[in-house]
């Protein structure tokens, strides 16, 4: 029996056979109806849109593979919600730098304002983010992010940091929970006034939330509430992300309460302490105001989050690269043994380590920890390389597009040092190196994060020499960079061998 007399003799089959023309008549009229000036893209099946072209958990490397054939702007359809992807250096940076406020706005997808509500730095838009990114940036500031304060502070982690590697004397370890309890304490010192104990309860139950709520968002649950938000409670995994934002919520509002609690108005301690002195000044003053307890809340949660995932995971994707590539590593070590000895390394050693501070950018750039950036929304129509984009439409800048584009670097699929050095061994600045993104929605802590990642980077390195161990070979680690880098390293374990 063939499939289609097969098909005949199945229950309901008229209905499914009219369903699919139906379909495909819908199909052909939408493909019909394109607008003049609209970016182009991959026909989209209604409802379906391009979903059946696409891996929900790979987009970055879908959207990278569609701009090869459809240009650097183009439309994918994410079921029914049009989406522009906007590829390659030139084009991203036009667009975040040159039409800062047309391309500004910040997409909040249903999933992201049922847990924001429009609240916080990262998932907002409005005058409400503008006040919580100035005064977020300012207090960064005032607590030392790019100066020697947060400088001393990182030194002194790195002591706590290196004892506790010290303690597996060579043998193979997990170095992801480590190194982030290690970031964490740096973003903390901002934000709470205070470190952690690697092994305070509080502190690994903070960190477990975050990883937690990380991997949750990537579940498929967080699509379908963005079709369908009825179905929400229907599903485990949008409850499990509905759970733990309620613990990270309520581990916020605890160390708040403790901080409040001890409040001097006449001297900051940290970032909660002045949000709480600028709160008070407003409720006098009788003032209509964004200093409310949710906005402080997300905003802990978004400082905290960030500011401890990026330069964590970029660090575990440098001493794995380290350990695949040792001709690398001793490289750095030499360079760092001659330029500092066995004195710690200093921020304004940077300036006399250019291969070591070549090798850092190179990691950022082939760690690719934010392929597609945060996704952005256009704030009113715009003409934007002879394309007309409608206000509302959802913006994503290919930040891997970027930061592998064959256009502006030699070889970027390829770890190479040398694409941040000159002919003469100098180190070099790469427009293209845009791992932070730019515009409007830079990231906050981008000082901060440079400063972390050379020195607990140049420290480790000075301290220990790192070996692949098990759970991932050298080939299969080779696979990997050949088919793109994403997001974390896959699980492994390297040793860490005591230079001492």
């Amino acid at each position: 029996m063939s499939l289609v007399e097969g098909l005949f003799q199945t229950p309901g089959s008229f209905t499914l056979l009219g369903f699919l023309l139906v379909l495909g008549v819908l199909y052909l009229f939408s493909t019909s109806k394109k607008q003049r000036n609209e970016p182009p893209g991959p026909r989209p099946w209604p409802v379906l849109g391009n979903l059946l072209q696409l891996n929900p958990r790979r987009l970055h490397v879908n959207f990278f593979e569609l701009s090869k054939k459809y240009g650097s702007v183009f439309t994918v359809h994410i079921g029914c919600k049009k989406t522009v992807v906007l590829a390659g250096f030139k084009t991203v940076k036009e667009a975040l730098v040159n039409y800062a406020e047309e391309f500004g706005d910040r997409e909040i997808s249903p999933a992201f304002y049922k847990i924001t509500e429009n609240h916080g730095i990262v998932f907002a838009n409005g005058d409400s983010w503008r006040e919580m990114r100035r005064f977020a940036l300012s207090n960064l500031r005032d607590f030392g992010m790019g100066k020697q304060v947060i400088e001393e502070k990182i030194i002194e982690e790195i002591q706590y940091l290196t004892e506790e590697i010290g303690k597996y004397n060579g043998q193979p370890f997990d170095n992801r929970k480590i190194l982030h309890l290690a970031v964490s304490n740096i973003i903390s010192s901002i934000i709470y006034g205070s470190r952690f104990d690697y092994f305070d309860p509080l502190c690994q139950e903070m960190i477990k939330c975050i990883n937690e709520r990380i991997e949750l968002l990537g579940k498929t649950a967080v699509q379908v509430y963005n079709f369908l938000p009825c179905l929400g409670s229907l599903m485990k995994d949008w409850r499990d992300l509905m759970k733990s934002m309620k613990t990270c919520t309520d581990q916020i509002k605890a160390m708040i309460k403790k901080l409040q609690d001890t409040l001097n108005t006449e001297d900051s301690r940290c970032f909660i302490d002045s949000f709480l002195i600028r709160q008070q000044e407003l409720k006098k003053s009788g003032e209509q105001n964004f200093f409310t307890e949710k906005n402080l809340i997300f905003s802990v949660m978004n400082l905290f989050g960030g500011g401890i995932e990026t330069t964590a995971t970029t660090l575990c994707w440098g001493l794995l690269l380290m350990a695949r590539y040792p001709h690398i590593q001793g490289r750095v070590r030499e360079e760092l043994t001659r330029v500092t000895g066995s004195r710690q390394p200093r921020v304004e050693d940077r300036k006399n380590l250019p291969y070591t501070d070549a090798v850092i950018h190179e990691i950022q750039r082939m760690a690719n920890i934010l392929p597609m950036s945060v996704p952005h929304i256009t704030s009113c129509d715009v003409m934007f390389q002879g394309f007309h984009i409608k206000k509302g439409t959802t913006v994503y800048p290919l930040l891997m597009s970027v930061l592998y584009d064959e256009n502006e670097w030699e070889t970027p699929y390829t770890f190479n040092p040398g694409h941040f050095l000159d002919k003469q061994g100098r180190f070099i600045k790469r427009d293209a190196f845009l791992p932070f993104s730019a515009g409007r929605r830079v990231c906050l802590g981008e000082s901060l994060a440079r400063m972390e990642l050379f020195l607990f980077f140049t420290s480790l390195l000075q301290n220990f020499y790192f070996t692949l161990s098990s759970g991932l070979s050298e080939a299969e680690f080779d696979a990997i960079a050949a088919n793109g880098f994403d997001f974390s390293p896959p699980l492994h374990q390297l040793c860490a061998i005591s230079q001492a």
